[in-house]
C-alpha cells in the first residue's frame, strides 16, 4: 500500500512517495514539465513502480477556501491521469485520488528551507518536492491510510 503525493504547478511537479506501510513520506523528484502527454506517463511510471494505491494530490485552493484557476488546471491534470489509469493497459488496480489542501505549504516549505540556511538555488531545486513530501506527510499524519 504506497501512496504518491503530486504538488503540481505550471512547469513542474513535486512527487513524494510514502513507506510500503503508509507512515512516512519522502521526496522522490522536482519532474520538470514538457506536455501533458508525457507528464501524465511520468506520473504513471511512478505509480506502476511502486504499485501506488492512492494519489494525494495538493489542491491550490484561495486563502477563502475557494476554487481557482490553478486549481482548476490541477484538477484538470489529475483528471488525465486517472484516463490514463482506467483505459491504459499499464494499471490493472484501483488508485484512489484523494485532495488535499496545500494552502500556505509552499511558503512553510521555503520557512523550514530558509532555517536550514539552504541556499537560494538550492532552495529552487527542490522546492516542490519538499511540498509534496509535506502534503503526503500532513495526510498520512490525519490518520488516512
Amino acid at each position: 500500500m504506497r501512496f504518491l503525493g503530486l504538488d503540481v504547478g505550471d512547469a513542474t511537479v513535486g512527487i513524494a512517495i510514502s513507506d510500503p506501510l503508509g507512515y512516512t513520506a519522502q521526496g522522490l523528484e522536482n519532474y520538470r514539465r514538457v506536455s501533458v502527454k508525457e507528464d501524465v506517463n511520468h506520473m504513471i511510471d511512478y505509480i506502476e513502480e511502486y504499485h501506488v494505491t492512492k494519489l494525494v494530490v495538493g489542491l491550490p485552493l484561495n486563502m477563502n477556501a475557494s476554487k481557482g484557476p490553478q486549481t482548476e488546471k490541477v484538477e484538470a491534470f489529475v483528471k488525465q491521469i486517472e484516463k490514463k489509469i482506467r483505459y491504459g493497459k499499464r494499471i490493472d488496480w484501483d488508485v484512489d485520488v484523494v485532495y488535499w489542501d496545500e494552502r500556505l505549504t509552499t511558503t512553510q516549505v521555503e520557512k523550514m528551507m530558509i532555517t536550514a540556511d539552504l541556499s537560494r538555488a538550492k532552495r529552487k531545486s527542490i522546492v516542490d518536492k519538499m511540498a509534496a513530501m509535506v502534503i503526503l506527510q500532513s495526510y498520512l499524519d490525519g490518520g488516512n491510510r
